[in-house]
């Protein structure tokens, strides 16, 4: 393979907003069989809400710190996941602030993304909140494709679609 078309597919990077939803883990195996399969990358982006003005300023850095912890141990337990799939570390980012906002900024930051894995929710209530900002306010200045797995996928279904 020629070093450019190496180095593109080495590059490739599938990143997967991880939030506290059920159908985060579909959308994190789905990237990660597929990183797997093409030599890719998965980068899991957490963004963490602002801290609300609290009383005293020690406890609002004290709970902003907190939430940074939670944030960083998540993705550590996460990046396993990715590893026994991948064979590689993935890439952790976090962030504070409204996650469409840290996600479109990460995009347009970030040349090695090149898909954004999201999982519709498994339920029927529509495809989440994200989703819907994604194809709906904010599509037109969306910088990369974007997938969107069924939350509802089985393990054996994920790996006949990668």
């Amino acid at each position: 393979m020629p070093e450019a078309a190496e180095r593109a597919r080495r590059d490739r990077v599938f990143l997967v907003v991880v939030d506290d939803s059920p159908e985060r883990a579909v959308a994190l195996r789905y990237a990660s069989l597929r990183a797997s399969k093409s030599g890719g990358r998965v980068a899991l982006l957490r963004v963490v809400e602002p801290v609300e003005q609290a009383e005293w300023a020690g406890i609002g850095a004290l709970m902003a710190q907190e939430r940074r912890e939670e944030a960083e141990a998540l993705l550590a337990g996460l990046a396993a996941q990715v590893r026994d799939i991948t064979g590689g570390l993935p890439i952790l980012i976090t962030r504070e602030g409204k996650t469409a906002d840290q996600l479109m900024a990460l995009l347009a930051e970030d040349p090695r993304i090149s898909i954004l894995v999201l999982a519709s929710a498994a339920d029927s209530k529509g495809p989440g909140p994200l989703i819907q900002a994604l194809t709906g306010r904010l599509a037109a200045k969306m910088t990369v494709p974007m997938t969107v797995v069924p939350g509802t996928m089985s393990d054996a279904e994920l790996e006949r679609v990668t």
